[in-house]
């Protein structure tokens, strides 16, 4: 027997502890949807979205939210490339259109995203 003050017990509360613990990453699953949202008029808040992904990324692991911590890092990351290049091409007017497409895809993502985490269901389907 091991001398451990914490035992594994399965009782009804582990359960309830599991669901808060899910109801709980759904929440900041969707607080981090609404930092990106909000981005397009306070920036800094996709740069907190993005550290809040990276720190909580292992409490999703092996979630259907881990597909949508996924697809909100690679959002953010292909949204800033393609800002950066529409940004150096905005000389050649090329850049105008790549700015506005990008604007558009990174809404795109952030609806379809939180859409799909509305309804429970992972970003990625096998």
């Amino acid at each position: 027997m091991q001398n451990n003050k914490f035992t594994k017990v399965d009782t009804p509360m582990k359960n309830l502890t599991t669901i808060e613990n899910e109801k709980s990453a759904i929440t900041l699953t969707t607080v981090i949807y609404a930092l990106y949202a909000a981005s397009y008029f306070v920036g800094i808040t996709a740069i907190i979205a993005i550290v809040m992904n990276y720190v909580k990324k292992d409490d999703v692991a092996g979630t259907f939210l881990e597909s949508h911590f996924r697809w909100q890092i690679r959002t953010f990351w292909f949204g800033v490339l393609w800002g950066v290049l529409g940004a150096i091409t905005m000389v050649f007017i090329i850049g105008w259109f790549v700015l506005v497409a990008d604007g558009i895809w990174v809404i795109y993502r952030i609806i379809k995203g939180w859409l799909r985490l509305n309804d429970g269901k992972p970003m990625y389907t096998v």
